[in-house]
Formats: C-alpha cells, structure tokens, sequence
C-alpha cells in the first residue's frame, strides 16, 4: 500500500512538472511570436493603425499641416530674395550660412512635432558620432518619410539646416515644398544615369569647399522597399551572381561612388544609417496625424572617409557589403525589437522648440498682416517672389556671385578674340 502510494505521488509530481514545463515553453514562444508580430510589417489589407485616427488627433494635424505650410510659405517668399539673391551674389558661403539658420528653424518643427507631439520615441544605437562634422550619409529606404527623421539626428548634430538631399525629380513639383527643396540646394536627379551623371558632377561641385558645412544624405536603394520591389531585386540579384537580400533593394553604386569621387578630400566622414519602425513604416500623413510610428530606430556606423576604398569597383563593393549588414541588422531587429549598442542621446529641448515656434509664427503673422492689409509694395514683393522661385526651380537656377559672372564674361571675350 505505502509503494502505491508512493508510486503514485511520483508520478503526479512527474505530471505536474512535465504540464509546468510545457506552459512555460508555451509562454515563452508566445512571447517571441508576439515580439516579431510588433516587429514585423503588417499587410496593406489588414492594417492597424497603431493609433486610432480620433477627431482630436485629426484636427490637431490639420491645425499642424496648416502651420507648417503658411509658416513655409511665408519664409520662403520673404526670406528666399533676401538671402539667396541678394546675399549669394555677394558670397555663396554667407548666402549657404544664412539659408541654413533661417530655414533651419523652420526645419526643427518637424523633429518637435514627432518627438513631442506626437510622443514617437527615437532611438539611436551604433557609432556615437561628433558634432558639426561633414559627412556623406547613406541610409536604407523603408518609406516615403525615412528622409525627414534624419532631421531629429541632424538637430542633435547641429547640422539640421546643411542638410541636402540627393531626391527623384519628381518631388520638386510638389507645391511650396519644391521651392523649399530648391532654396535648400537639394539634388534633383531623373534616375537615369546617362542623364543623371551630368546633374550630380555639376552640382557636387559647388559643394567642394571644406569650409562649407555639409550633410549630404542619399539613399542608394533609389525607390523606397516594398515587397513586390524586393522580389525583383532578388530575382535580379540571383541572375548577376549578388547577394540575394531581404530587408533592402540592392543598392545603386554610381551615384555613390560619384559623390564620394567628387567629395573625397572635403568629408571627415560617411553616415551608413539604418532605419527601422514600430509598429509599421509610417506615411507622411501618419506622421501628421500622430498615428505612426510609435518608434523610430536608428543605428549608425561611422566609417573615415579615408577607410572607404576610391576605385568605381571597391567603392561598389563596399556599398554591397554594407546592404547586407543593413539587412543583417534588420533580420535581427524583427526578432530582437532593437538594434545593438544603444546610445543615450540628449532629447530636444522642448523650450527651444516653443520659442522657435512663437517666433516663426509671429514672423508669419506679422507678414501675412503686411501683405494683405498693409502698402501695396507687399504684395508687389510677394507677387514677384513668387515668380522668381517658381522660374528657379523649375529650371533648377542657382545663383553665383558677381564676380563669377564677370570672369566667365571675359574668359568668354577672350575666346571669341582668340
């Protein structure tokens, strides 16, 4: 009788351990599938915002959108034949100085209205990197706003107004945003090398001097990453002999190693940023509206500019190896839900923000004031502004100091008498 029952609370205490091991498996796969669920993108079918569009959040972002663009406006008319045409005939350095403070301002609205109000956390990981360096910066390209978050790391950096882009021409028709890009001194390319080669030789030209400030920003991908463009590059990749990749598109290596040719002896350094989002990759209007995302991720690898090999064929292939630790590092934040080597980044400082807030809308108010209830000379200087702005960037006009203007005069002269 005592061996059976002995046998017997054996064996319920074998049972009850096996049940308890199993729960805790269970547990723990559930914790892992629910981890990758965050981490991993949801179909365009089934989406879930991660938060609900309410009226409050709806009308807060128009109230923002409609800030952003009169405050844009505004500057753009008033500041652009200030300091882009009267300064830079006189100095492209002073006109690039002036340009990147003012404008610059206006840009720091956007990293507050992620950070503060719309409460996205944004993490940095990797390479602590120093202030005011000038760099070449490489990023994946996850969405259409993957451009405007670099923004936060700039403000950080103390390089948000020097800035540029290398962007699809595309973008400088959009209303107000393209006379922007323009005054920004941002790179329109059509995507065709045979026509684009041209465009970037020229104009990475002008930015040579190493005493001009720079943060040149491009994403090699050249289109941002969905699923239906990632099969193709795969499929494109497999037949050329490449790295078959899943989290990016295989990289674009001549527009990279033409900025570096060309910039080489004037950068400290290149950027190679990786992007990645919870809950999903946002749009632009859920980052007006505060819906998307609730994290932004940034992991950065600093590399010397001297480290980065100068040949057309070594410079390619140090791009592709730097896309496939790109997408080594995003195979494991699917998993992980972060990058490694996390860095302590100082947030914004909220009163700078208020206070650059109240002055560009005072400076808004008071002009849209003047110009339609002041002299008419007002209008007359908005109206010709307007002008100017759309003539310069449609035709892509920069200006050039005089004194350029009356060399290329005479060398022309002395050609012709030649």
């Amino acid at each position: 009788m005592y061996n059976n029952n002995s046998h017997h609370k054996k064996k319920k205490r074998t049972q009850k351990h096996k049940r308890k091991k199993q729960i805790n498996n269970l547990s723990q796969e559930g914790r892992l599938l629910k981890k990758m669920e965050v981490c991993m993108p949801l179909k365009s079918d089934t989406r879930l915002k991660h938060r609900p569009l309410t009226v409050l959040r709806f009308i807060r972002g128009v109230i923002c959108l409609v800030v952003f663009l009169s405050t844009a406006f505004i500057c753009l008319v008033y500041l652009s034949p200030l300091v882009v045409v009267g300064l830079r005939l006189f100095s492209v350095r002073y006109s690039r100085k002036a340009v990147s403070f003012f404008f610059g301002l206006w840009l720091s609205m956007w990293p507050f209205l992620f950070e503060k109000i719309n409460k996205t956390k944004v993490v940095f990981s990797g390479d602590s990197i120093p202030m005011r360096e000038r760099v070449l910066l490489i990023a994946n390209h996850r969405t259409e706003v993957d451009w405007m978050y670099l923004w936060d790391l700039a403000l950080r950096k103390g390089r948000l107004g020097f800035i540029k882009y290398i962007l699809k021409s595309s973008l400088m028709k959009l209303p107000i945003f393209g006379w922007g890009f323009q005054i920004l001194e941002f790179i329109a390319v059509e995507r065709k090398w045979e026509i684009d080669e041209k465009i970037l030789l020229q104009n990475l030209s002008t930015f040579q001097d190493p005493k001009d400030p720079l943060w040149l920003s491009i994403f090699p991908e050249g289109t941002d990453y969905t699923e239906k463009k990632c099969k193709s590059s795969q499929s494109f990749a497999a037949e050329v002999g490449l790295p078959v990749l899943t989290n990016v598109l295989l990289p674009k290596t001549k527009g990279f190693h033409t900025c570096l040719e060309v910039l080489q002896g004037s950068l400290d350094a290149v950027y190679d940023v990786t992007i990645a989002y919870k809950n999903q990759c946002p749009s632009f209007l859920d980052n007006v509206f505060g819906l998307d995302p609730s994290e932004v991720h940034m992991h950065i690898r600093r590399i010397p500019v001297d480290d980065i090999p100068v040949s057309e064929t070594k410079a390619a292939s140090w791009l592709m190896n730097t896309f496939q630790i790109k997408d080594q590092l995003l195979s494991d934040f699917k998993i992980q839900g972060h990058f490694p080597n996390q860095l302590n980044e100082e947030g914004i400082s909220t009163f700078k923000c208020l206070l650059t807030l109240t002055l560009i809308v005072s400076f808004t108010a008071l002009f849209t004031y003047f110009t339609f209830f002041s002299h008419i000379g007002f209008k007359l200087y908005v109206g010709l502004s307007c002008a100017y702005l759309s003539f310069a960037t449609c035709y892509k006009i920069q200006l050039m100091p005089l004194t350029d203007y009356v060399h290329a005069f005479y060398n022309n002269k002395k050609q012709k008498n030649g």
